[in-house]
């Protein structure tokens, strides 16, 4: 367990959301509020070059994460020093500053804050690299971020029982009983939506520009019901082809068969959810991410009557405090972080 004396500056604790496209960064005050923030283009897949650009060897790798971290929060630093500093998200991937290794599944999710991994920032305060989780099974699964998220959630909300959805590029769902995070399940639905509409035949008579509009939305549902139709049982990689051939025979516009494959694809995925969760409705629902990708979640979940679900807001900034106040970087539990 990694321990720290906690400031006693205006700023209790400097935290960042690292992950492969961006780096955000929260400088938060003694109680927990959150007192600025940032947010760049700095994921560790597109670290700030040096100067000359030349250099692509691990130092330089390593200098990029300093360029970024000066870049993100170099004032925090050097106004409010020793400042606790955390970090979660991709930043500690084996692609990241530096690999902090999974802690296995089930947990609890105070257990998480306990085994951070140390790096050496070169700026006079240690970075603190919240771990990932490991669910080992015949199909392991994997999550990088997301817990500080559900620590957030389980904070924000004051809950020990709830199922938690994180819609994305790649959808988690946690089960979490009793504050341990027992069981999570991963959907590709994001990044599936995104490679057959631009790198298949589905796209091309695709249309995916414009604000939505009713038919989007009757599209969408169209789309999410099919998995609940006899149709749905030929699976989703057959299902799929419809969003082209019910453009071709003029049943759906090609602004609507974008939102019909998205309601396939977010349809199937709720489908197994429902498949495979004992009890599900009867259980209290949250969701973390993108408001209107949030919302179109909470259209295809009420299909299945799961009509129990909240939107959760501000969970990384939430998670980050709790965790950190988890491994004694700060001493004082949050008040609820305001923007």
């Amino acid at each position: 367990m990694t321990q720290a004396t906690p400031s006693t500056s205006s700023t209790g604790l400097i935290a960042l959301d690292w992950g492969t496209t961006s780096l955000r960064a929260y400088r938060f005050d003694a109680d927990g509020r959150v007192a600025d923030k940032r947010a760049l283009p700095w994921g560790i897949m597109n670290l700030p070059p040096a100067e000359d650009g030349a250099d692509t060897s691990a130092a330089s790798s390593l200098a990029g994460f300093r360029r970024a971290l000066q870049a993100a929060c170099g004032d925090w630093l050097r106004d409010f020093p020793a400042t606790p500093l955390i970090a979660a998200g991709m930043v500690g991937s084996k692609q990241g500053w530096r690999e902090a290794p999974y802690l296995d599944v089930p947990l609890a999710v105070s257990d998480v804050g306990n085994t951070l991994t140390v790096v050496d920032t070169g700026f006079g305060v240690p970075l603190h690299i919240v771990p990932g989780l490991l669910q080992r099974s015949a199909l392991p699964n994997v999550m990088r971020g997301e817990e500080t998220q559900v620590a957030g959630i389980l904070d924000q909300l004051q809950v020990d029982d709830i199922l938690i959805g994180l819609p994305g590029t790649h959808s988690k769902w946690v089960h979490v009983r009793g504050k341990r995070i027992e069981h999570f399940d991963t959907f590709m639905t994001g990044e599936m939506y995104a490679v057959l509409s631009n790198h298949s035949i589905l796209g091309r008579t695709m249309q995916r520009d414009g604000a939505a509009d009713a038919e989007d939305d009757a599209a969408f549902v169209r789309g999410a019901l099919v998995a609940k139709s006899p149709d749905g049982r030929a699976g989703m990689l057959s299902n799929i082809f419809g969003s082209r051939t019910l453009g071709l025979t003029g049943e759906l516009s090609p602004r609507a068969q974008a939102h019909y494959l998205s309601g396939l694809l977010i349809g199937h995925e709720i489908a197994a959810l429902v498949a495979t969760t004992d009890g599900v409705r009867q259980q209290r629902i949250a969701l973390i991410g993108d408001d209107a990708l949030c919302e179109r979640y909470r259209q295809a979940l009420a299909l299945y009557d799961l009509t129990k679900v909240e939107i959760a807001a501000a969970a990384t900034e939430h998670g980050l405090w709790k965790l950190a106040l988890h491994a004694g970087l700060v001493s004082s539990s949050p008040r609820t972080p305001r923007k």
